[in-house]
């Protein structure tokens, strides 16, 4: 997460604005000093906040910037058996993978380990289509699952194109 530190700052700023109104309030000192103690205290805590949450799982229905993504490629699947399907997706056009945490769905479940396992069987991966769309709870099973097949390599080397070394030209 690359702009995490931006959003601290913009944090840090907000608590900073904060304290700087507590100070020049017309109120008693108690009341001043404690409004600048907590703006302080804000500060390390968001800032140990924001660290964590790199390392958890966001909601599937809280991905808002991604949220028109066409498709994501499945690269783990971990399932915790009533509670929630955690995936690692690769989404298109993305290099980095992302920690997502889908809601419990025993079809859903089911579906992603028998694709998961012909994938790994025909050497292909998983392609999520449509991943983050709107779905009621019941209709979870239905995510669009393909598997690609991978690429094969060329079964000829295309041919070279000669190349010819004129003695008389200038070029070399």
């Amino acid at each position: 997460m690359d702009n995490l530190i931006y959003v601290f700052a913009v944090s840090t700023a907000v608590a900073a604005a904060l304290a700087s109104l507590a100070i020049w309030a017309p109120r008693l000192p108690w009341v001043r000093i404690s409004a600048v103690l907590a703006a302080t205290l804000l500060i390390p805590i968001s800032y140990i906040q924001f660290v964590e949450f790199l390392s958890r799982p966001k909601p599937q229905s809280m991905e808002w910037m991604q949220r028109n993504a066409a498709a994501a490629e499945v690269l783990a699947v971990s399932l915790a058996e009533g509670e929630a399907i955690y995936m690692w997706l690769r989404l298109s056009g993305e290099r980095e993978p992302r920690y997502y945490k889908f809601p419990w769905d025993l079809r859903l479940a089911e579906k992603l380990e028998e694709d998961i396992d012909t994938a790994m069987q025909e050497q292909g991966k998983l392609v999520l289509r449509n991943p983050f769309e709107n779905r009621r709870p019941g209709e979870l099973g239905d995510l669009n699952v393909d598997i690609v097949p991978p690429v094969l390599p060329p079964t000829k080397t295309p041919p070279s194109i000669p190349r010819f070394h004129n003695p008389r030209d200038l070029k070399i």
